[in-house]
């Protein structure tokens, strides 16, 4: 099958996640093995390895979270879907990586109920709280018109490192604009402009926008142009 780009790619996050599997050793892993082979796009060579790791081998769960992937990246998201869910029951619902993954994957198919519980289990069993996870629940939520609970996640996404930080000030801001908060939005456009380094046109349109509102009933249609981000790892 040919490999394509996906327009949401994870590529860069999921190659992160599968080289923290390998160990120092001599001769590579069936594990090692896929992960070299999936960090050269050979993906259905990657997944010949991966199935070589035994049920009773302790990595097994990560083996078939790997195979997810794979067939993820190979456009084969039904099948993803599936073998997210697989690896997830193998640690009995505590594998928040693959949770994220499978509602990467459950957004994407547009079953937008499934993808919010996966990212609700995916943040509830982080370490962290997957500030990942937040931000995209967060873009769920505002697109469904829920405010309030769009900003919590922006805000706490916002207060974990990563390049979703800027983009989560200037939803954030976009969420609070959208309340009336506009004093309040305002500074978070401006943090998310300034950390970008003004890199997110969306965060200069809205603070421009910001600084010329005052909320009345003339300018809601101002209001609902201020623009969400994605951060650059999104795009």
């Amino acid at each position: 099958m040919k490999v394509r780009i996906r327009k949401l790619t994870l590529a860069a996050w999921l190659i992160a996640l599968l080289a923290a599997a390998c160990s120092a050793q001599e001769s590579l892993s069936p594990i090692q093995a896929g992960n070299k082979l999936y960090a050269e796009k050979q993906y259905e060579l990657a997944i010949k390895e991966y199935r070589l790791v035994s049920a009773s081998d302790e990595a097994y769960a990560t083996a078939i979270y790997n195979i997810g992937v794979c067939e993820y990246e190979l456009w084969r998201t039904d099948e993803a879907i599936e073998t997210y869910r697989q690896a997830i029951k193998l640690k009995h619902g505590g594998y928040w990586k693959a949770s994220f993954a499978l509602a990467i994957a459950l957004e994407e198919e547009n079953r937008l109920a499934e993808a919010k519980e996966a990212y609700i289990q995916s943040i509830r069993t982080s370490p962290n709280e997957n500030p990942w996870a937040k931000f995209k629940l967060g873009l769920l939520e505002a697109n469904e018109g829920e405010l309030e609970f769009a900003a919590r996640l922006f805000r706490e996404a916002s207060a974990r490192s990563g390049e979703h930080v800027a983009s989560s000030h200037n939803n954030l801001g976009v969420m609070l604009a959208r309340m009336g908060r506009l004093s309040e939005a305002e500074k978070e456009f401006g943090i998310a402009l300034k950390q970008s380094r003004g890199s997110i046109s969306e965060a200069e349109h809205n603070l421009q926008l910001c600084r010329s509102l005052l909320v009345t009933a003339e300018n809601r249609d101002t209001i609902e142009k201020l623009k969400l981000s994605l951060p650059t790892f999104f795009r």
